[in-house]
């Protein structure tokens, strides 16, 4: 099952103390300060990493402190750092500050880096603060105290197209006929219980990523039969798939349903491209299809069963991703 949300709690090292000595030589019996600096505390950062694709680390591990910087020796030594941590999560986490909600990082792209709490700095040493007035200081700094936060850790995946529908439209068999991904599939409602995604060539043009995503009911947007937490996921599609169902149910009906709950969830998902696709037709007897009315909105007539429509459905959305690749390079 996909794990895509996580609470961590982290604490850098603090900064090691600075140390106060002064020169003890042979025919120097009070010799000038050489106390040195305080070790940095270790930090805690978060990567983006292309080999992770859950956060299910992050539920059997929650507490994460880097270590403390050393203290600082006689002899101007200074103290060593303190080892920091490094944390990879999947690429498309953004993480929230757990008390305040606010956005700290959103890792979108494969290497990217967040300093996320940092390491208190060195105390100085007694050495730092000699001056021609005060040759001999007896004093030096505490190290500082590193920082500590609880985070909030919510992964969106990254996907080109997403295929929403109600539950048994068809969804998981048609990523399964269309990529190599192999969904659960069953007939009854609910058999998607996390997102799957599945790559989609077209021979030598090039491809793309589908995701399957649970089914959506009325009142999603809410959080009913789950789908606050998946809508999210299609934040970051680029073109959606409304798949409905031709066979056995009302799609004018059930197409309002769907983008009313994507208005609805808001986060820009009804303004994004999309494409209807009437699935089953196989098993509709009546031909040709009734004139539904979608708004105007290009519909493309499939079936998974026996693969009728898949490539015009292909061709059509590795256009509309072209399409929006353009458009989207244009307003940048």
């Amino acid at each position: 099952m996909l794990i895509d949300s996580a609470t961590i709690e982290l604490r850098a090292g603090d900064g090691g103390r600075g140390c106060i000595s002064f020169r003890r030589e042979k025919y120097v019996p009070r010799g000038g300060p050489n106390g040195g600096d305080g070790g940095n505390g270790g930090s805690i950062v978060l990567k983006a990493a292309e080999g992770r694709c859950t956060l299910l680390d992050f539920h059997y591990r929650r507490h994460y402190k880097a270590e403390r910087g050393q203290h600082g020796g006689g002899s101007n030594k200074r103290g060593r750092n303190g080892e920091s941590i490094l944390l990879e999560v999947p690429v498309g986490t953004v993480v929230r500050d757990h008390e305040t909600g606010d956005v700290l990082g959103d890792l979108d792209q494969s290497g990217d880096t967040l300093v996320v709490v940092k390491g208190g700095r060195g105390g100085r040493g007694n050495a730092r603060f000699a001056t021609s007035i005060e040759q001999a200081p007896r004093k030096a700094e505490s190290g500082g105290v590193g920082g500590s936060r609880i985070v909030d850790l919510e992964l969106k995946l990254l996907a080109d197209v997403g295929l929403v529908g109600l539950p048994n439209a068809g969804k998981s068999t048609l990523l399964s006929r269309m990529s190599a991904a192999r969904p659960k599939i069953a007939d009854f409602p609910f058999t998607t219980l996390s997102p799957v995604l599945g790559l989609v060539r077209l021979g030598h043009e090039g491809s793309f990523v589908m995701a399957d995503l649970p089914g959506l009911i009325e009142g999603a947007h809410e959080g009913r039969g789950l789908g606050h937490r998946f809508l999210k996921h299609i934040e970051r599609t680029s073109v959606l798939v409304i798949l409905l169902d031709a066979a056995g149910g009302n799609p004018e009906t059930d197409y309002a349903t769907l983008v009313g709950e994507l208005s609805k969830y808001g986060e820009g998902l009804v303004e994004k491209p999309r494409l209807i696709a009437l699935s089953k037709i196989d098993a509709v007897t009546e031909r040709p299809l009734p004139s539904y009315r979608f708004g105007g909105e290009d519909v493309v007539e499939i079936s998974a069963a026996t693969g009728e429509g898949l490539d015009d459905l292909r061709r059509r959305l590795w256009t509309m991703l072209r399409v929006f690749a353009e458009e989207s390079e244009s307003a940048g």
